[in-house]
């Protein structure tokens, strides 16, 4: 993706929230400003319980990771069919993102750490040539392989609008959490050890994906961030929901509105879609017109 499309959330507050642990990223430009760099609390860890043992969140009846069988910048094979029994990591990064940049040292602790046991497999989303990204990686110490993105791999993991995103893929091949923006390294050795049946302090709880995994699953959300769905009867509700999840928003991002309010819970577009999609339910009255969303872009896996 070329730089000047991705908005830059990197200033002194964002530092605060560094050094605090919290996640900061890098957003794609959906056409306006404003778009928050931290990420959605939905997928993020809840509080610890009564113990302070830290609680593992990992989504229930995980989808199969989507195929992968292409050559990282060396030339070499990364095919997903070497996956069966390890932990994998994929990681969308890019070169000129400085929080990317930053958590690169503890990816390769991550991997020095399990060996064998956790794969790690960087998505490079530059434009540059692979011979410069490659230069990079070798400039940082980066042993893991790296590959090229391409629209098809970014689509197959129903769009990565913000960078750094990992998806933690369990040792069935199932995507079991996704993190955007800078995760602290102590919750990844807790899911991790989780997942390779390690001794940890965690306690597992699951969550059903209304959009925080793969944003197609926002069609199963019966909440959405921004929407008061009060004073509907469950009918009228359900027919809300039908029609969020059947129009597109027109802020430019070529989601649903649905989608677009999971992806991004400050767009005013989309907000103001729902609530007239809210009113309109209230009263029984009906669109003005057809849905948009036949033509809308595709985020399957």
């Amino acid at each position: 993706m070329a730089k000047k499309n991705i908005l830059i959330v990197l200033g002194l507050a964002s530092v605060a929230l560094i050094l605090a642990g919290s996640s900061v990223l890098l957003r794609r430009d959906t056409g306006r400003a404003g778009v928050s760099g931290v990420a959605s609390a939905a997928a993020q860890p809840s509080s610890t319980d009564s113990a302070n043992a830290p609680v593992i969140r990992f989504v229930k009846n995980p989808e199969m990771a989507p195929p992968l069988q292409v050559k990282d910048i060396l030339g070499r094979d990364v095919n997903k069919a070497d996956w069966d029994g390890k932990v994998v990591l994929i990681n969308f990064w890019a070169t000129w993102c400085p929080p990317c940049r930053m958590e690169i040292p503890e990816l390769m602790e991550l991997k020095k750490a399990y060996g064998d046991r956790l794969k790690i497999i960087g998505i490079s989303e530059d434009d540059d040539p692979p011979a410069k990204v490659l230069k990079f990686a070798q400039s940082v110490g980066i042993t893991y392989p790296i590959v090229m993105y391409t629209p098809e791999l970014v689509a197959s993991y129903g769009g990565v609008p913000a960078l750094p995103t990992s998806f933690l893929i369990d040792t069935k091949g199932r995507v079991v959490q996704k993190h955007s923006g800078l995760y602290p390294i102590e919750r990844y050795h807790e899911e991790i050890r989780s997942l390779l049946g390690l001794p940890t302090d965690g306690r597992v709880e699951t969550f059903v994906d209304t959009g925080q995994i793969f944003l197609k699953n926002a069609a199963n959300a019966t909440e959405l961030p921004g929407v008061d769905f009060q004073g509907l009867t469950p009918d009228q509700k359900k027919t809300a929901l039908r029609r969020m999840n059947a129009e597109n928003c027109t802020c430019g991002c070529g989601l649903t509105v649905s989608q677009c309010r999971v992806n991004d819970s400050e767009c005013p577009t989309s907000k103001g879609i729902a609530a007239q999609i809210v009113k309109d339910a209230a009263s029984g009255a009906k669109p003005k017109t057809e849905p948009a969303a036949k033509g809308a872009k595709s985020i399957t896996q």
